[in-house]
């Protein structure tokens, strides 16, 4: 197993060990996390699926994300992505929504510099958890590092929520 499958490996037992199910609402990543959840075999017994709402209206329309927030602030802001991994939580009807939403170049948006990421995990009891990046490198690295950015935090809920702890 390389490395880039060993992180969504890790996701994925930890989900099917606590019986459940994540859903993606992916922006600047594009499906890069639903693919790489979706790639070890048995996915389909924590995967419940993803959105890709790339364009800002599908963010309200289809996630719920407020219009009004997305007036003010646009649509790379960390409410942005707690209201997306919210909204698509309840879409999925599952136990976890993991939404990302940023800036991955090649020109700032909404007056966010390249390399701006949000990263939040909803959860039970209507938490949610975030990561606010700053990454670096060429649109692909930033695509990339954000999909295991994103892992990694959802990973460590899972893992603080139960009690286990990462090395």
């Amino acid at each position: 197993m390389t490395a880039s499958e060993v992180l969504p490996a890790l996701v994925l037992s930890a989900l099917v060990r606590r019986e459940a199910t994540v859903a993606v609402a992916e922006s600047l990543t594009g499906g890069l996390i639903g693919a790489a959840l979706t790639t070890p075999s048995g996915a389909s017994a924590a995967f419940a699926g993803g959105v890709i709402a790339y364009a800002t209206e599908l963010k309200a329309r289809l996630l719920g994300v407020p219009a009004d927030l997305l007036a003010r602030e646009g649509a790379v802001h960390p409410e942005v992505a707690a209201a997306m991994a919210v909204g698509v939580r309840a879409l999925a009807r599952a136990d976890y929504g993991l939404a990302v939403t940023g800036v991955a170049g090649p020109d700032p948006q909404d007056g966010r510099p390249v390399g701006t990421v949000h990263v939040a995990v909803a959860g039970p009891g209507d938490r949610v958890w975030h990561r606010d990046l700053l990454l670096d490198g060429s649109r692909e690295n930033i695509r990339t590092d954000t999909c295991q950015e994103a892992l990694d935090l959802l990973l460590g809920v899972l893992q603080v929520n139960s009690g286990e702890h990462s090395g």
